[in-house]
């Protein structure tokens, strides 16, 4: 342990490199697998489908993007607490919960020799957030034409 409690800006950006380019492996799969899903699903999507059957669909798409996100964050909390970083796993997810969606609360704090964690944690959760918020657009994206060609539909549908 004296080894890890010494401060090694080095390993720790390397920890950190390594770590994001996990967790940006793991969300690109997870959202791969999100879209391909979802896109299986829409295409049995039309004029007469129940709206409570698409807006389980993206209730659907939603909770499992959000899965996604508690599942990036233990890929974190996991060698920080094994590690004996954090020692506590709980306090540990706390802490890059905390770091991930940048709330930055601090009421768990890494020790003074791995700090830089911290900040390069945030980094993946901006990336991540970033990516998961362009999938939803495209989701949303897709109920719009749904709803615009609806409402074509009824506006015809009206007039003769």
């Amino acid at each position: 342990m004296d080894k890890l409690s010494a401060p090694n800006p080095i390993l720790e950006i390397a920890l950190g490199t390594v770590m994001v380019i996990l967790i940006m492996l793991v969300h690109g799969v997870g959202i791969r697998t999100i879209n391909r899903r979802f896109s299986r699903s829409w295409v049995l999507v039309n004029n007469t489908t129940p709206h409570w059957r698409i807006n389980l669909l993206l209730a659907v798409a939603i909770g499992s993007l959000a899965i996604l996100h508690f599942a990036e964050t233990l890929v974190w909390a996991a060698p920080i607490s094994m590690m004996g970083i954090i020692p506590s796993m709980r306090d540990s997810y706390y802490f890059v919960l905390e770091s991930y969606t940048t709330l930055g609360e601090g009421t768990v704090k890494l020790p003074d020799s791995w700090r830089l964690i911290g900040p390069i944690m945030a980094v993946s959760g901006l990336f991540t957030f970033g990516w998961t918020g362009s999938v939803l657009v495209s989701i949303m994206t897709e109920f719009g034409k749904l709803d615009r060609g609806q409402a074509k539909k009824e506006s015809k549908d009206s007039e003769g």
